[in-house]
């Protein structure tokens, strides 16, 4: 079982990395938000790993926290979650934020989220609430944690574009675009598919 990677970011796409450990390539799929905290190509990084086997293939999925890997175990516990969809769910909000909304009910954010719908929104906060309390707290006992500020998403939504090979004029102003494309309400994960959309066109 490989518990984690450590080693040379060799490549990057949209959803997935190849980390070089000694020569030996490994794949994980990672969230977007774990994605944007991944250094350039051939920096030194170290994912933790979670191995999902099934008959025809052995997949690796990482991440940059050990928060966010927990959060993973959770919402893969859920009943028609798969590790795709649980992916999808991360790419939307930092773990602290997705722990306060499922322990806080909030089914109108979390039915926001790619690959979640109303149903699955209800069996996250049914299934995982009292599990994600511990989470959802800020520290020093300030409460729980609130959404990220817009000029934070911002920031990740440029680091990932830099770390997928933009410039860092180019992402800006491909992330300006992106954000008067999607509104204000929009997530990390479409910000993202919109900006590489933008870039595309």
């Amino acid at each position: 079982m490989i518990a984690s990677l450590k080693g040379l970011v060799d490549e990057k796409r949209a959803d997935e990395v190849v980390i070089d450990v000694n020569g030996v390539g490994y794949r994980a799929f990672v969230s977007l938000r774990s994605m944007a905290r991944l250094p350039a190509e051939g920096q030194p990084t170290k994912l933790r790993i979670q191995t999902i086997v099934r008959e025809d293939a052995l997949d690796l999925y990482g991440f940059t926290s050990a928060a966010e890997e927990e959060l993973f175990l959770l919402l893969t516990s859920v009943s028609r979650v798969g590790p795709k969809v649980a992916l999808n769910v991360l790419s939307g909000m930092e773990p602290a934020e997705l722990a306060h909304a499922i322990h806080s009910g909030d089914l109108t954010r979390l039915g926001k989220l790619h690959g979640v719908g109303k149903k699955t929104a209800e069996r996250l906060v049914v299934e995982l609430k009292e599990k994600v309390e511990h989470l959802a707290l800020a520290p020093a006992g300030r409460g729980p944690l609130r959404a990220a500020p817009a000029g934070r998403q911002r920031s990740d939504l440029v680091n990932a574009l830099v770390n997928l090979g933009y410039k860092p004029a180019v992402a800006d102003k491909v992330a300006e675009q992106a954000e008067q494309a999607a509104g204000p309400e929009a997530g990390l994960d479409v910000l993202i598919r919109e900006a590489l959309r933008v870039a595309r066109s």
